[in-house]
């Protein structure tokens, strides 16, 4: 299907780059024809083929072939992030795996592994970082499996004593345990010990004190230069307008010490004040932003 150029919505990319500016030109210039541009169809956002419709406004095409993918928004980054991981770096797929972490909390290390191109063991560790644990995972295959089975091992272990003639299969059933798990509880409770085994115990211990997810943040030396890059705020007014606001009131890690060191001593309260204004505003307009995109989503 044919779509105007102009409808088109920016990439959510993965690349914390944005498009290579020299790719672009060198698709503009090849004789080869475009190959359809991937389109989220809900938002008509890009997710494959940001270089090629740029490189077809080159050439002087108003209109570019497209294929049109559903779903929610968090699961078109995921397709982004598959179709383009050969060209991704190290940098993009961690990145691209710290949101999947957030957007997808149910998945294994090994699903979002496949995903974003990283070793399952890479990716453990991104979670224990990124923080927030659910109490199941889904694996590759579909199946739904817990992180720790010891809320289920304590329903079993419930049931079969209140319904000691029931079969293996219908407590696990109803636990949602395997039959191997039951057999286990059962044998437990016989000899008179918990359910759940100590090392379950502890590894709950150790989920509750884990902190719950958070969305990352990026140093404004690092987001600006993204920002500076992408065409639709490059070439709008509004857009060069927010560059412009940004790069005013954006403030690294550590820049704020100089000022501290040469602030006269009866002014300190009043900075502090209008420091803390200023991080609320910044607060407000974060949380606004992330419910527009939930609300595109």
């Amino acid at each position: 299907m044919r779509v105007d150029i102009n409808v088109l919505q920016p990439a959510d990319s993965p690349r914390l780059g944005g498009c290579s500016e020299e790719f672009v030109h060198s698709l503009a210039s090849s004789d080869a024809p475009i190959p359809p541009v991937v389109v989220h169809r809900p938002t008509m956002r890009i997710v494959d083929g940001a270089h090629r419709v740029r490189a077809a406004a080159l050439r002087g095409c108003r209109a570019v072939d497209v294929e049109y993918v559903d779903g929610t928004a968090e699961d078109a980054f995921v397709l982004s992030v598959e179709l383009n991981l050969a060209t991704l770096s190290t940098a993009d797929r961690e990145a691209a795996a710290r949101r999947v972490l957030r957007s997808h909390p149910r998945w294994s290390d090994r699903s979002i592994a496949a995903a974003t191109g990283l070793a399952a063991k890479s990716v453990g560790v991104l979670r224990r970082a990124v923080g927030g644990q659910a109490a199941s995972r889904i694996g590759r295959d579909g199946k739904v499996r817990p992180v720790n089975s010891a809320a289920g091992r304590r329903l079993a272990g419930q049931l079969i004593q209140d319904r000691p003639t029931a079969s293996l299969r219908d407590v696990a059933r109803a636990a949602g345990v395997s039959p191997g798990t039951v057999r286990d509880v059962r044998r437990r409770l016989s000899q008179g010990l918990d359910p759940v085994p100590e090392r379950m115990r502890a590894a709950e211990r150790s989920e509750a004190a884990l902190p719950q997810a958070r969305t990352e943040v990026r140093v404004p030396g690092t987001t600006l230069p993204i920002l500076r890059r992408d065409p639709s705020l490059r070439f709008s007014e509004h857009g060069r307008l927010v560059l412009r606001w940004l790069e005013a009131h954006a403030v690294s890690p550590g820049e704020w010490v100089a000022v501290v060191d040469g602030m006269p001593s009866h002014c300190r309260e009043l900075v502090a004040d209008l420091a803390r204004g200023c991080a609320e505003a910044w607060t407000e307009m974060a949380d606004a932003l992330e419910r527009e995109n939930r609300a595109v989503g």
